[in-house]
C-alpha cells in the first residue's frame, strides 16, 4: 500500500497521512474530561504567566484540545465529549479570570470570563460535537456494513444438514447442539 491507503484507490492527502501518524489513545467518558481539564488547567496557568491572561490565546487553544478529546475518547464514551469540553473550559478559566475579594470575587470573574469568552467556548463545544457526530456517523455505517456484507457460500446439504436444520441434533430432536436447542445469538463486536 502507498500513499493511496488502499490498493488501487485515490490518492490521500498529505494533511490525513499525517494525521494518522499521531498517536490514538482511546479515554473513557472521565478519561477524556479530566485530560481536557488537566490540559486547560495547565494552559490557562502558562497562559497568566506568559501572556497576562490573553483570553484569545486561551480561545485558541481550547479549540485542538477540544478536538482532540473529541477524537481520543472511546467510541462508547462519544456523547461525553461535547459535555466535557465546556467543563474543562470553565475550569481552565480560572487562572486568567482574575478577580479579587475573596471567593466571591473570584467566582464573579470567572462567570463573567465565561459570559464575555462564550464564543470560544461555544466554539470548541461544536468542534467536539462535529467531530463526535462524525465518528459515530462512521462507526454506524461500519456496523452496517459488516452486518449485510455477504457471508460464505452455504455448503451443499446433506444428511447431516438437513437434520440438523429440522432440528435434530447429535443427540435426536432438540438435542443439545442442535437448531432446536434454542434461540441463536448474534455476537457483538
Amino acid at each position: 500500500m502507498g500513499p493511496t491507503g488502499k490498493a488501487g484507490g485515490r490518492p490521500v492527502p498529505p494533511v490525513v497521512l499525517a494525521l494518522r501518524r499521531l498517536p490514538s489513545p482511546r479515554l473513557t467518558g472521565l478519561g477524556a474530561g479530566l485530560f481536557a481539564s488537566a490540559v486547560m488547567l495547565t494552559l490557562g496557568f502558562l497562559d497568566r504567566l506568559l501572556l497576562d491572561g490573553s483570553p484569545v490565546a486561551y480561545g485558541l487553544l481550547f479549540l485542538p484540545v477540544s478536538a482532540l478529546t473529541a477524537l481520543w475518547v472511546r467510541t462508547a464514551d462519544l456523547v461525553t465529549a461535547p459535555i466535557g469540553v465546556p467543563i474543562a473550559f470553565a475550569v481552565g478559566v480560572v487562572p486568567i479570570a482574575g478577580g479579587s475579594g475573596g471567593l466571591g470575587g473570584q467566582a464573579m470573574a470567572v462567570v463573567t470570563a465565561l459570559a464575555v469568552h462564550a464564543g470560544w467556548l461555544y466554539g470548541g463545544t461544536l468542534v467536539a460535537g462535529l467531530i463526535a457526530s462524525v465518528r459515530k456517523v462512521r462507526e454506524m455505517g461500519r456496523r452496517h456494513a459488516v452486518r449485510t456484507a455477504p457471508g460464505p457460500d452455504p455448503a451443499p446439504a446433506s444428511a447431516s444438514s438437513a437434520a440438523g436444520a429440522a432440528g435434530e441434533g447429535p443427540r435426536g430432536r432438540g438435542g443439545a447442539g442442535g437448531a432446536g436447542s434454542g434461540p441463536r445469538r448474534r455476537p457483538v463486536g
